[in-house]
C-alpha cells in the first residue's frame, strides 16, 4: 500500500506529505471553483458537488465546503442577476489521513484580513471520530 510520502522524491514524514497534499486540495477548490454561477437556491448542491469531486482524491477521510452566495452581491439585474461564486463565500474543510496520522486544514476568508487563509487546524495523530462509508473506503485506498 502506497503512502503519501511514497509520491515525492523529498524524504518526507507522513505528517509533511499530509500537510502538501492538504494544500493541493484547498488550492484545487479555490482555483477551479471561483467564478461559477451560484445562486441561493444552487450554493448547497454546488457544495455537494465540490466535496465529491475533492472526496474522490487519494488520503481524504473528510470534506466539508459551505458556500454562502449572499457574501458576494449579485451582477446585472432582473432575470440576469446571479452571483459568481467568490472567495468571501466560501469556508472549507479537509481531512486527511495515512496511517496514524492526520491532517485537517481549512479555507476560510478573513475579513480581517480581506484575504481566503489556508491554514492547517490539526496535524498529528489521527482523532478518533466515527468515519462516513465514504471516508472509511478513501482511507484504506
Amino acid at each position: 500500500m502506497s503512502t503519501a510520502r511514497s509520491f515525492h522524491a523529498a524524504r518526507l514524514t507522513r505528517r509533511e506529505a499530509l500537510l502538501f497534499e492538504a494544500g493541493v486540495k484547498l488550492g484545487g477548490v479555490f482555483h477551479q471553483y471561483l467564478g461559477m454561477p451560484v445562486a441561493p437556491s444552487t450554493a448547497a448542491e454546488t457544495a455537494r458537488t465540490i466535496e465529491r469531486a475533492v472526496a474522490l482524491q487519494p488520503f481524504v477521510v473528510r470534506v466539508r465546503v459551505r458556500i454562502d452566495p449572499r457574501a458576494g452581491g449579485p451582477v446585472g439585474k432582473g432575470p440576469f442577476a446571479y452571483a459568481y461564486l467568490r472567495a468571501e463565500m466560501l469556508d472549507v474543510t479537509v481531512r486527511l489521513r495515512d496511517g496514524p496520522d492526520e491532517v485537517e486544514a481549512r479555507l476560510a476568508h478573513r475579513p480581517d484580513l480581506r484575504y481566503p487563509l489556508m491554514r492547517v487546524v490539526h496535524a498529528g495523530p489521527a482523532r478518533t471520530r466515527r468515519l462516513t462509508r465514504r471516508a472509511r473506503r478513501a482511507a484504506r485506498t
